[in-house]
């Protein structure tokens, strides 16, 4: 299969598109060549001589051309001046004919009709389109023909004109759809791409920094407590099963996760690397997304401050007040938000867009005092925010 625009192969569904497309325009061009041969062979009924057949074909030829141009999108996304002159040229084509073939000649106007309704905005366009019908039916009447040829001239040119006006609208919706379709695929593939990242950045980031913390700690207690470093290497092996577990998860969808279990974890880790922890988790059970998402940002709280911190001490509660939970996560080693040094701007903003989706927000920023406060909060239940979730710097 050939591969598409997005890095991937075609699949039946596109294939089946493209085909959809060209059937379209081959059904566009199969009726413009049906009512050209009916054309011609009305008029050869009337057994042309040579210099009136070799005219009626240069005129056919020439309108022919003109009405597939006509069709092109491209084309119809012409200036209007360079739209009146091509229209123009169809309509001295179309009537100057009638001096030679009479009404023989009465389905050209259909086709004029089409490319009138194709080219020219409306109302402009419907008004033309039925002056060429009128002017058709009363060229007719002139004619003194039967009534019935009356009310068939101009008919027939109406239905000509809308019929193929439908026909290219309709190859028109066609590539529409397809094109709507790839981009709607392009998306879906960006956004995939985009949850891969943020899940590897939200799930492993915390846990590759344990496992850095507690190989720091081993290294140091080898020597002079081999029983601790024998206990930690048993948590750094928790910790990376944890990982490898999380890993396969991102490839599959988000996980679930708990709040209160990513507290105790977090407890365990920062008392690894000498931060006093306090806890209180007393929000209760909350509905998995949120759950989710209050757990993230945790974790995220709980790297930065592994990471780039150097605080002694550190505060993590969770409450529910009525029908909002509040996450506040407190250190005493401010660190920066500013992601032009690296330290928290992508964590930020994943953490805004998962409380986003759950209807929440998020404030993170130095304190005054010097110390670092990160406060996540959201409705019990998930859902949409009356303003847009954002993350703004604590004063």
């Amino acid at each position: 299969m050939a591969p598409t625009g997005i890095g991937i192969p075609s699949t039946p569904r596109q294939n089946e598109d493209v085909l959809a497309t060209h059937v379209a325009e081959i059904i566009t061009i199969a009726v413009l060549c049906g009512y050209t041969a009916v054309l011609l062979l009305n008029v050869l009924w009337e057994k042309p001589g040579p210099s009136r057949l070799m005219l009626l074909i240069g005129c056919v030829t020439s309108l022919f051309a003109i009405q597939l141009l006509h069709t092109s999108p491209k084309t119809r996304r012409w200036p209007l001046p360079r739209k009146a002159l091509t229209l123009g040229l169809q309509a001295a084509l179309t009537f100057v004919p009638f001096l030679w073939f009479g009404i023989t000649w009465g389905s050209m106007g259909g086709i004029l009709d089409a490319s009138i309704l194709l080219m020219l905005p409306s109302p402009l366009s419907w008004a033309l389109f039925a002056l060429v019908a009128v002017g058709i039916g009363a060229y007719a009447i002139t004619l003194h023909l039967a009534v019935i040829s009356d009310i068939y001239t101009p008919l027939t040119t109406l239905l000509t004109g809308l019929v193929l006006y439908g026909l290219t609208r309709l190859t028109d919706l066609v590539h529409e759809v397809q094109a709507t379709r790839a981009e709607l695929a392009r998306m879906a593939v960006a956004q995939e791409r985009l949850r891969f990242s943020r899940d590897v950045h939200d799930l492993l980031g915390y846990s590759l920094s344990a496992i850095t913390l507690k190989c720091e700690l081993i290294h140091r207690l080898v020597v002079t407590n081999p029983e601790r470093a024998q206990e930690e290497v048993t948590s750094v092996l928790q910790v990376s099963r944890q990982a490898l577990a999380d890993a396969r998860m991102v490839a599959r969808s988000y996980r679930e996760m708990s709040l209160a279990e990513e507290a105790e974890s977090a407890a365990v880790v920062l008392a690894a690397a000498d931060i006093r922890t306090t806890l209180e988790i007393s929000c209760g059970r909350l509905h998995p997304a949120v759950d989710t998402a209050f757990a993230t940002a945790l974790r995220e709280g709980v790297t930065n401050i592994l990471r780039h911190s150097k605080a002694q001490s550190c505060g993590i509660t969770a409450v529910r007040a009525g029908g909002t939970v509040r996450l506040e996560l407190v250190n005493d080693g401010a660190v920066s938000t500013d992601p032009a040094d690296g330290t928290g701007g992508n964590g930020l903003d994943n953490l805004r867009t998962r409380l986003g989706t759950v209807g929440g927000r998020l404030t993170a920023g130095a304190c005054g005092d010097g110390h670092f406060r990160l406060v996540a909060e959201a409705p019990v239940r998930p859902g949409r925010s009356a303003t847009d979730p954002v993350t703004r710097e604590i004063a």
